[in-house]
């Protein structure tokens, strides 16, 4: 399917707003697929795609589970905000006939991150958080940091955040952010020895 037909398509998915988010992920997506040598065309399409099945509803959530044999972990369950990138993996296998492992992987990690993500999935979920219409604090930051070509600086920053966020608002801490945050701390720590 082609970009244009997947953005059609997108229009009944999603509402305007995040279509625009969508639009402006895969915008930004492209732009750091040019500073961290990543497969441009792969980046434009993962960003489109990635919020999918972010709208869905409680049963068409409960249909895909049980078509794909989707096995959520415990914190996935009943969370959309954390499902959406699991469920929206199949969905885009599905709907838009997409199945390259490694867009499938940028589109499932983008909310957690995990531990050793490829280069894909760290632009996806970079772009997903830095893209044009995101306004938060320490957004500029990350922004400087992702675009000045310091890619694992920007995604410990932003695990961090989203760490501190989760522990303010006394949820759960899914357990591949924190592996996720872990390795990469590992890495610039054994960088600096």
């Amino acid at each position: 399917m082609e970009y244009k037909q997947i953005e059609e398509k997108l229009k009944e998915m999603l509402p305007e707003r995040r279509l625009q988010h969508s639009l402006n992920v895969s915008k930004c997506a492209v732009k750091l697929s040019q500073i961290y040598d990543c497969d441009e065309n792969k980046a434009k399409i993962a960003g489109l795609v990635h919020d999918c099945a972010k709208y869905f509803t409680d049963d068409q959530i409960e249909d895909c589970i049980k078509k794909f044999n989707i096995d959520l972990d415990p914190l996935e369950e009943n969370n959309i905000a954390l499902s959406h990138s699991v469920i929206g993996s199949y969905v885009v296998k599905e709907v838009f006939n997409i199945d390259d492992e490694e867009i499938l992987n940028a589109i499932k990690y983008h909310t957690t991150g995990r531990e050793n993500m490829s280069i894909l999935e760290k632009v996806i979920y970079m772009a997903d958080l830095i893209e044009e219409g995101r306004n938060f604090p320490k957004v500029e930051e990350l922004r400087e940091l992702t675009y000045g070509g310091k890619m694992e600086e920007a995604l410990l920053m932003s695990f961090n955040n989203t760490i501190k966020f989760v522990i303010d608002n006394n949820q759960l801490i899914h357990p591949r952010t924190v592996k996720a945050r872990n390795y990469i701390m590992s890495k610039i720590m054994s960088k600096n020895m």
